[in-house]
């Protein structure tokens, strides 16, 4: 497809003559010099072997669990002295697949289109980099020993957040990351130029919230697994985290450390409500506003990386006189945040039970139902639903609403971020083990369970033709988020759960190639709008392939906990806490 081909899918030899650009040359960052450290093998505090002990849960530990012999064919830093199993026949077409995604902006790498789909007829914005989707081949590349493509991104999406943005005559805060970018090649003029969408082009004209707590991890990812501390160390990356930061931490009118968010600012961009009862008719006197809660509000997904977001750039700021003030904030909202989220966002058979025998109308700081939700508002299917042994994050806490929905992103993020505690984040394996029909299903993982349908659909998205029962976002199921759930896997000490994913992923992914998402409640069939070659499906396999082999790679996206915030609730925590 030649509009396709246009943007970035071939090295493309130019001149530096950009003119928007002029003033901030990629390249003089570029060769900045590095520090040549041994690469970190441990998963922060604790190492492989006390995370095998720790929590194997009477399993075998991870060394024995992978089949001995044969050569890896990924050639990742470290991996030559683990070769721990045969590379599967679909490797080697997934990084095929994965290079002809490369985009280049004066002969440098600097990300990956988001879909190489030559039977699609709309390009849309698939020929785009964009922030969100290019973490998982970050990823890979980082532990393929290939971090340079990640350096020349971070580089240049830090550079587009200083540009001006606006949406018609208003003007967008300085810290917003571009949701997406796209390299214009001139083959005439030998130039480049590049395109930026801060939202501006959006499906709604959202701003992305997500991007900037992307940017953040990944810099910290690059940082761990290269052990070069110059790069965040530059004045440049300094400043962007902390205007990213600036527009997180502002003091408002809020009541709570949580971020308030639109629809659609995240991997769920568009309208995506709260899950009400299934019993609601057409006939019942029911307004958007009784429904509507979902994405707009508190989202469990962008919760989960702010605090991942917070924990990274704590480690990364310098305690300088402008980096100092932004730490000592950072520490505050950890603590409220940390706080609120398992207190009041967790949900398992106990708090379900509490919640369910709540009195309402509750006045004074004694109250023990705080945000007045109503019993009856509980949907039926979470009943049934809960295990007696599991929990997770609900989707979305705000006053008098609740959505009960799990959405696998935000409860992954909390895993790896040490937001969920250790019992929560082994609930939460408990969970996806107790419901994997539902949760897994023939292809991983559903990005969210139920999904609406019927009139409630008609009502929370507006009868949105992508969104129907079972599909894309609406309960559809997303092979990208493999590697996530891979990483709350090794991370629990239950690797086998990632294992059976990958051997279901492998049976459809490379025959289908590569869709963008799975429909119907097993998630059986390739999504009816899903893009073919959608290139964080490849990446997100390879990513989660890579670290099974070799599970120090884990290091790159994991925190571990702050032993001071650990809170004073216990597993089945309730809000009396």
């Amino acid at each position: 497809m030649e509009a396709t081909k246009e943007f970035g899918l071939r090295n493309v030899s130019s001149i530096c003559s950009m003119s928007e650009m002029d003033d901030y040359d990629l390249t003089k960052l570029l060769d900045k010099p590095r520090l040549n450290l041994k690469r970190e093998k441990s998963f922060d505090e604790r190492s492989l072997s006390e995370l095998s002990i720790g929590l194997a849960r009477g399993l075998d530990n991870f060394e024995s669990s992978y089949s001995p012999g044969g050569r890896s064919g990924y050639d990742t830093p470290g991996s030559s002295a683990r070769n721990s199993f045969e590379p599967h026949p679909m490797v080697a077409e997934a990084w095929d697949a994965l290079r002809r995604s490369l985009v280049f902006f004066r002969s440098q790498p600097v990300g990956t289109i988001a879909a190489y789909d030559h039977a699609s007829e709309e390009v849309l914005n698939y020929d785009q980099v964009f922030v969100r989707d290019f973490v998982p081949s970050a990823l890979a590349f980082l532990m393929n020993g290939e971090p340079d493509i990640v350096k020349n991104f971070l580089l240049k999406t830090i550079q587009l957040q200083g540009w001006e943005k606006r949406i018609d005559r208003f003007k967008l805060g300085e810290g917003a990351m571009p949701a997406s970018f796209k390299v214009l090649h001139n083959p005439d003029r030998k130039t480049d130029s590049v395109v930026a969408d801060f939202g501006e082009s959006a499906i709604g004209r959202v701003a992305p919230v997500d991007s900037g707590f992307w940017w953040i991890i990944l810099l910290r990812a690059y940082t761990k697994s290269t052990g070069d501390l110059t790069l965040a160390e530059t004045p440049e990356c300094q400043k962007g985290m902390r205007l990213i930061l600036s527009l997180c931490l502002s003091e408002g009118f809020d009541t709570f450390p949580t971020l308030l968010c639109a629809d659609g600012c995240s991997m769920i961009d568009r309208r995506m409500g709260m899950h009400c009862q299934s019993s609601l008719s057409p006939s019942q006197s029911t307004t958007l506003g009784d429904l509507c809660i979902g994405i707009y509000g508190y989202p469990i997904e962008i919760q989960a990386l702010f605090y991942m977001a917070l924990k990274c750039s704590l480690a990364m700021l310098k305690p300088d006189a402008e980096g100092k003030d932004f730490m000592e904030k950072i520490v505050k909202r950890l603590h409220a945040l940390s706080y609120h989220m398992r207190s009041y966002f967790w949900l398992d058979f106990q708090q379900l039970n509490d919640i369910y025998r709540y009195k309402t109308e509750e006045y004074s700081h004694t109250a023990v139902n705080k945000f007045n939700v109503i019993p009856d508002s509980i949907p039926d299917w979470v009943f049934d639903f809960m295990p007696t042994r599991g929990g997770y994050f609900i989707g979305n806490v705000s006053p008098a609403r609740m959505d009960f929905r799990w959405f696998a992103l935000g409860n992954c993020v909390a895993i790896l971020s040490s937001l969920a505690t250790p019992e929560q984040s082994a609930a939460i394996m408990d969970l996806i083990e107790e419901r994997w029909e539902e949760l897994v299903g023939e292809m991983p993982i559903k990005i969210c369970y139920p999904a609406i349908e019927s009139h409630e659909w008609r009502i929370v998205t507006g009868c949105d033709p992508k969104n129907t029962r079972w599909s894309y976002h609406n309960g559809g199921s997303w092979p990208v988020l493999l590697w996530l759930v891979t990483a709350a896997c090794i991370k629990t000490g239950r690797p086998q759960i990632a294992r059976k994913m990958i051997e279901l992923a492998e049976n459809r992914l490379l025959k289908d190639s590569w869709p963008e998402y799975y429909d119907g409640k097993l998630g059986r069939y390739v999504g009816k709008q899903a893009r073919k070659y959608q290139t964080w499906s490849i990446a997100g396999y390879l990513v989660a392939k890579m670290m099974l082999e070799d599970p120090s790679h884990l290091g790159m996206i994991s925190l571990e906990e702050d032993r001071q915030m650990k809170p004073v609730i216990k597993r089945s925590s309730s809000w009396t806490c």
